[in-house]
Parts: structure tokens; sequence; C-alpha cells
């Protein structure tokens, strides 16, 4: 358990195995190392260990709750929800199955049970900094009025008096403020954070975002890197059944209108991969499918999901940069929300690609006719439309065709989108421009 706690892997699956040689079925070591095959990918296996240990401990609440929770990293919510009701039975007061329990209620869009779990679970333990910090992001999740938006705040607040080193809960707690259009509020908060951790590159990015300090034109690596490290457990949870996250799905979908009919033949690049949600909706038009992400924790859980060629952890325009001519496809889900001015990343993705090769991404989009791109309390960026056209052009694209949609939502309410598809020349004289505008087609 200690390797395993010091994410020595290798060296705790083979203490937990022979373990197991001297004492067939000891159950500890059938359930730790259960989440550990589920930790190196081996869902299946990790399932079948959890459940022999519990032969041999039918009332283990620690081991029903990790069975949950492989189900539920593994988008089995069903599965898992029984595990966590199974886990309450043998543990009336394990929180951390009851929090477990709400989350997975909320994922299946039964709010009233979830918000019912996160009450039971605060007066279970009303000193439990995490139990304030799920019931706010619920309570701002679902928001039907500005009153849930301000309980969302009170939360976060203990959250925090609770557990001062609990500093995530200042980022959930600065958003709402800003979206209560309380601004000086959250720029405060902000500020307080800097001053406790200077070297800390989430603060500091979210300070400009609530305009406490100018907007950088993308956001720096380390903060991608943290924020998306720190995310990747919860990822996918969070994203496809908290936030009706869409962008995967149809920026396939567009792609599919300009390619030929799936053969396995092209190079496809997974532009911010992520946990590899795209993979199963590139693979059949991929003769070699390849990821990158500039976060390590992303790039693992995506080699756990399976489906790619290589994956690779760098920064996006340079390994663009860095293989010009590579690629026949391109796509890029809710990645370039992390770059304000798109003119680079744009001309290096123009670069990598072949001649007649198709680039495919999403966006946050921005209000009105001008050309800009905006730094939100989000700490993405939204561009114009002008901005996006301007910067395909300038870089070479056309056959440029610009659609609208939501990709997910925000505060309970969906987000605003850009879905954007554009084609590298065949040849280096061909025209650009031939802009379509799907959503007048």
């Amino acid at each position: 358990m200690q390797a395993h706690q010091a994410d020595d892997l290798d060296t705790a699956e083979r203490l937990y195995r022979e373990v197991l040689d001297l004492r067939v079925a000891q159950p500890d070591a059938l359930h730790y190392l259960g989440v550990l095959c589920h930790q190196c990918g081996r869902s299946d296996e990790g399932v079948e260990l959890i459940r022999t240990a519990l032969q041999v401990t039918p009332k283990h609440p620690d081991a029903h709750n990790n069975l949950g929770n492989i189900h539920k990293e593994c988008g089995r919510l069903r599965e898992a929800e029984a595990c966590y009701r199974k886990a309450l039975e043998c543990g009336p007061q394990h929180h951390n199955a009851l929090s477990n329990l709400a989350v997975v209620l909320e994922a299946q869009e039964r709010p009233q049970e979830a918000f019912e779990a996160y009450e039971q679970l605060l007066r279970q333990a009303p000193r439990y900094a995490q139990g304030h910090y799920l019931l706010g992001l619920f309570l701002r999740n679902h928001a039907q009025n500005l009153e849930h938006i301000e309980q969302s705040v009170a939360r976060f607040r203990e959250a925090y008096a609770l557990e001062p080193r609990f500093v995530q809960v200042l980022e959930a707690l600065s958003v709402s403020l800003y979206v209560l259009g309380r601004t000086d509020e959250a720029v405060q908060v902000y500020r307080d954070w800097v001053a406790r951790e200077p070297d800390n590159p989430i603060p500091r990015h979210m300070l400009a975002a609530c305009g406490g300090a100018d907007a950088p034109v993308r956001a720096g690596d380390a903060y991608v890197r943290d924020i998306f490290d720190r995310f990747a457990d919860s990822f996918d949870e969070q994203l496809l059944h908290n936030l009706d996250y869409r962008a995967p799905q149809v920026l396939a979908e567009v792609l599919g209108t300009a390619l030929p009919a799936p053969a396995a033949a092209l190079d496809v690049l997974d532009a911010g991969c992520g946990t590899g949600l795209c993979a199963p909706l590139l693979r059949p038009h991929a003769r070699r499918l390849v990821g990158v992400d500039l976060s390590g924790g992303m790039v693992e859980r995506a080699r756990q999901r399976g489906g790619y060629d290589a994956l690779d952890v760098a920064e996006l325009t340079a390994y663009l940069q860095e293989r010009p001519g590579v690629w026949d496809v391109v796509l890029s889900a809710d990645t370039l929300v992390y770059f304000g001015e798109l003119g680079t990343v744009l001309a290096a993705a123009h670069a990598a690609l072949r001649p007649g090769g198709w680039l495919a991404f999403s966006l946050e989009a921005e209000e009105g006719e001008g050309d800009r791109a905006t730094l939100t309390a989000s700490g993405r960026y939204r561009h114009s439309r002008a901005h996006v056209l301007r910067a395909l052009e300038r870089a070479g694209f056309h056959d440029i065709r610009i659609s609208e949609d939501s990709l997910r939502k925000e505060f309970g309410q969906p987000v605003r989108s850009w879905v954007v598809l554009a084609r590298r020349s065949d040849d280096a004289g061909e025209a650009t421009g031939a802009v379509r505008d799907l959503n007048r087609l």
C-alpha cells in the first residue's frame, strides 16, 4: 500500500500478488489490486478482483465504494449507483459513498434526488468541506435564478472556512461572484490567492479572466497543464454527464460531410485529445491516429481508454510547427478556447496538413460583428465569427464552413459555440475565401 500511495504501481502490483500467493483471496490485497488495475487501464480485471474481495468480506463499505468508482469512471452509472447504495448499507456514515452517490444521481439527470443526497451528506457531516464544495457546484450548475448562485457562494465560503488549504474552492467562489456581477469581490479573492501562492498559475490567469490584470494572448502552458492534470480523473463525468458536452460528436459529424467514406486510410491528429473522447469517432477514418495534449494526466486517461496509435504530451502550436505536411486531418475539440489570437496556431495547423487536408475545431462564440477574442471569467476565450474567419483566411485555408451550435452547458445554460471546418489548398495557387455559413444554407 505504501508503494501504491507513492504511485509506484509496478512495485505495488508485484507485492499485492506476492501477498495473494501467500494467502489466496486475502481481501485487502484483492481490493487494492483491483483499484490499481483500474488505474492501469484494466478496469474489467479490477472489477473482478474487487468482487472477489467482497465475496470474502461482503460488508466492506470501502470496497463497495471503490467498485462504484470504477463503474462511474467507466460510464456505468446505474452500476455505480448500486455500489454506492450498498456501501451506505454497510456503513451509513460513509461520507465518500454518499457524496459519490449524489454525483452519479446528478449525472443521471436526477437533480432532486442528487440535491437530497447532498443535503443528507451535510446533515451527517456538517464540517465536511468537500460536501459543501460539491453542493456549491450543484447549486451553480443547476441554478434557476440568482438566489441559487448566492447559495453557491455561501457553500464555497463555508468549505474554505472549514479547510483553508482547499484552494480549489477559491476558483469556484470567484466564478460565482463574477456571475452575480460582484466583480470586485471576485478580483479580490484571486488577488488574495495570488498573494498566498505567487507561483500558482491558476489564480494569476483567473485574475486576468475577471479583469483584474491584462489578458494574455493565450492561456499559459502551466495554467492549462495544472487545470487539466487536476481535472483528469473527473473530466468525463463532469463534461458528459453534468455539462452535456457534445463537441466530439458534432465535430465528427461535420468532418464526415467532407471526408470520403471511412476506410482507415488517413493520418489523423486529435489536437488536444484530453481523455480520448474523440478516438472512437475518428478511428474508422484513420490509418494512423495520434493524440497530443499538454496535460500528462489527460494523456494517461486517453492511454487507458485506448484507440490511438501514439499519444504525446506537448504544447499544441510547437507540436504542429515541428511536423509540416504530416496530417490529412487535424481535429481540435474545445482546445482553441484557451487561445486568444488564433493566427499563430491556425498557421501552424495549415502547415502541418497535407495539401487538401481538413481542419475541424470548436470555439465559444463571441457576440457581435467585430474582430474580437475575449477572455471570460471561465478562464476560456470567446471568439467572434469575424476573428475566426480572418485568422483562417490569413493562414491560407479555403472552403471555410462555420456553423453555430451549443456544445456544452454552463450554469445550466447552453453555451453558444462555433463549429468550424476548413481545408488546406490542393496546391499553392488555389484561391482562399469561399466561406460557407452553414446556418444560412
